[in-house]
């Protein structure tokens, strides 16, 4: 191993934890799967420890005043703001989105962050008239106490953003857990939180590929609250390790969005958005396009004029400004995916684009897949059933926006739709009838801090973002006064 390989503590109770009395785990670059840096493996008494501080610590911050609170938040941020360049480099190096893709995210980590902290004044109970004389009654809004950040490998920064803020302001403590595979953003991040005087507690980080210690730090009775985004069969774990101390839950889960392209739609504004909110972070985002449902009437000219629009997707080194797509960051993830593409095209579907590993010295090693379209899919073939999380994109062929609403409604996860359609009728039928929690109506992927993220049946429980994802991170107290 390279003496000048770089290692990244985690950080407990203000603490540098000493990496020489423990093991480490290393991170590979996805474009290269070379090793490039090391991580501190958390063992279960390190987990222990950064329950009992955090919970230490709980009681303090939450007595500080919330606009208190905030003012950290805006600290954390105006450091996050001077260090762009550095964490955007972060971000490429342990997760492979394009550098474009990186300083957005490190831009939408600070507009989260901001947003929490702005709600720092905007905490509201509510005062009920009582059924007597002389009496109060009032409806308080107060923090879990620890809560547990469990955060995915596809926005290591922005998920950070995303769960520490509205924790914080809310007067919770943090711990925080960045996956295996993009840890060191994580690290780095927590630099920040000691550099802005965060109390000691208050924020902690544990890194571990260790079962053990992972599953302490959310069957313990320390946590109070557990919020993660991940795989559905993550969060059916997440309910087991709950139950017992009855634990509050937010979930965002698995996906599998339609793009459902009807007979009057705007075909060409359909295929630049389906190419975009497909091939984003190399298809790494939970409510990607991940199948497109278009008429047959006019499934023809949408798929070759798909096809032009994703043959210009420059696939490459990820901090070439030229490239639109760089690696994926799990290479099993890949391999289930190829498999399940071979699946289709032995049942009949057309592989029109992709398929494989991009040619070129510079592909052979790392975790590539060239943007790949298939056609004649079947809408229970393996790519539309299973969530793929990759370049993937099966093209089914449907008659009409009611069998489209059918299989959408059939399925178990309902995170995300689009549909694109000029019937103002047809927009008010899908708000109404379709089971999802996002619907996008002519429009790309996208999100807004104000909005509201969070998936239906199978795809979560509760949600983030928005006014509605600040009060997830509140239990209510009610209070009877006879005065």
């Amino acid at each position: 191993m390279a003496q000048d390989m770089t290692h990244y503590p985690v950080y407990i109770n203000g603490e540098w934890l000493d990496a020489s009395k423990r093991e480490r785990f290393e991170v590979q670059d996805p474009a290269n799967n070379e090793t490039y840096a090391t991580v501190t493996a958390c063992t279960a008494d390190d987990v222990q420890y950064a329950l009992e501080t955090s919970e230490k610590a709980q009681f303090a911050w939450h007595l500080t005043p919330a606009q208190t609170r905030a003012n950290y938040i805006f600290a954390l941020c105006d450091k996050l703001k001077e260090q762009k360049e550095h964490f955007a480099t972060l971000l490429v190096k342990e997760q492979g989105k394009t550098y474009a893709e990186a300083l957005a995210e490190v831009d939408d980590t600070v507009r989260y962050m901001q947003y929490a902290a702005e709600a720092g004044r905007r905490i509201q109970g509510a005062i009920f008239p009582s059924e007597n004389p002389n009496e109060r009654l009032e409806i308080h809004k107060v923090p879990f106490g620890v809560t547990v950040a469990l955060c995915a490998y596809n926005y290591p920064l922005a998920l950070i953003g995303r769960k520490l803020g509205p924790a914080l302001v809310t007067g919770n403590t943090v711990i925080l857990k960045p996956h295996e595979l993009t840890p060191t953003t994580c690290s780095e991040f927590c630099k920040l939180v000691e550099a802005v005087g965060i109390p000691n507690g208050v924020v902690n980080m544990v890194a571990t590929t260790n079962a053990q210690a992972a599953s302490l730090l959310v069957e313990s009775p320390i946590t109070r609250l557990i919020s993660l985004t991940g795989s559905t069969n993550a969060g059916r774990a997440m309910y087991r390790a709950a139950a017992n101390n009855i634990t509050g839950l937010i979930l965002e889960l698995g996906g599998k969005a339609p793009f459902i392209v009807l007979e009057d739609a705007d075909i060409d504004k359909a295929v630049e958005a389906a190419a975009i909110s497909r091939y984003a972070n190399c298809g790494q985002v939970c409510i990607c396009n991940e199948m497109v449902f278009v008429d047959g009437k006019i499934a023809d000219e949408f798929t070759e004029k798909l096809i032009k629009r994703v043959q210009q997707i420059k696939v490459g080194n990820p901090f070439d400004t030229s490239v639109n797509m760089g690696p994926n960051v799990s290479a099993p993830g890949l391999d289930r995916v190829d498999s399940l593409v071979k699946q289709d095209i032995a049942n009949g579907a057309e592989l029109v684009m992709g398929g494989r590993r991009p040619e070129g010295a510079a592909f052979e090693k790392g975790n590539w897949y060239a943007p790949t379209i298939l056609t004649n899919v079947k809408h229970d073939g393996a790519t539309t059933t299973q969530e793929l999380f990759a370049p993937v994109l099966p093209i089914v062929k449907i008659d009409g926006f009611d069998e489209a609403l059918a299989i959408n409604n059939s399925r178990e996860e309902a995170l995300s739709a689009y549909l694109f359609t000029n019937d103002y009728k047809i927009h008010q039928k899908a708000i109404d009838q379709l089971q999802i929690g996002t619907i996008f109506i002519n429009k790309q992927i996208t999100g807004y801090i104000q909005g509201y993220h969070s998936g239906h049946k199978t795809a979560g429980l509760g949600g983030e973002d928005g006014v509605y994802g600040i009060d997830q991170h509140l239990q209510k107290k009610t209070i009877y006064l006879d005065y």
